[in-house]
């Protein structure tokens, strides 16, 4: 991986899980916590729209909106997690 596609990587994962975190209302960690859900985030979307059949285009707005669905669900579900 090149230096580019790394920071595009985590740029599109801090924004990824700073808007989980405004969707789920205080479900974020701080930056580098939002940035770390946001990547995971990333991936399990990635997966899981893959297995849904959806795809998403786009430069910018396809992965930030794949990596944001991933993130809210790993957000809901460590919630779910420390709640119990």
């Amino acid at each position: 991986m090149e230096l580019e596609q790394a920071i595009v990587f985590l740029i599109i994962g801090g924004v990824a899980g700073w808007l989980a975190g405004l969707i789920l209302k205080g479900g974020g960690f701080g930056v580098i916590g939002n940035i770390v859900v946001g990547l995971l985030g990333s991936f399990f979307g990635g997966w899981l729209f893959s297995r849904l059949g959806i795809s998403i285009g786009g430069a910018w707005v396809g992965p930030i909106i794949t990596a944001t669905a991933g993130a809210v669900i790993l957000l809901f579900v460590i919630g779910l997690i420390k709640k119990a």
